[in-house]
């Protein structure tokens, strides 16, 4: 058994998707616009994502954007953990979440961690990237 964190957005989905795909070196990347949705199912025909995800091995991240018109929450009290093999391998996935985000936790050694730091990327999503406890010296 596993638990597959979902993700919700607010129009910004696709860019952030692929953004994920694209860093992590995802081997699948799947998006489903609301537009695409039979017919019958009476949907709205917009360009927001109504399922996506990204696959990176056996994990999979999951996401979707809020239906047009339904208020949107912003991600605040979940946070995706990201294991990395080694400190360099963090710092690199760590400076790119950075990037026109917030840092809640400077990337740095800690007392449970090689490497371990905090972040919320542009897109609103909360990351924790550190290197597994296993892999300390």
């Amino acid at each position: 058994m596993t638990f597959n964190p979902y993700l919700n957005f607010d129009g910004q989905c696709a860019e952030a998707l692929t953004f994920y795909a694209d860093l992590f070196g995802a081997t699948d990347l799947t998006l489903m616009p609301y537009k695409d949705a039979p017919d019958s199912e009476q949907l709205p025909a917009s360009d927001r994502i109504m399922y996506g995800h990204i696959m990176l091995g056996e994990a999979c991240l999951m996401a979707s954007d809020f239906p047009p018109g339904m208020p949107a929450k912003p991600m605040e009290s979940v946070s995706v953990n990201h294991p990395v093999p080694d400190a360099a391998t963090g710092q690199k996935i760590f400076a790119a979440l950075a990037e026109g985000g917030d840092v809640t936790m400077p990337y740095a050694p800690t007392f449970f961690s090689r490497a371990f730091g905090m972040v919320r990327d542009r897109f609103g999503t909360n990351w924790m990237i550190g290197v597994a406890p296993d892999e300390q010296a």
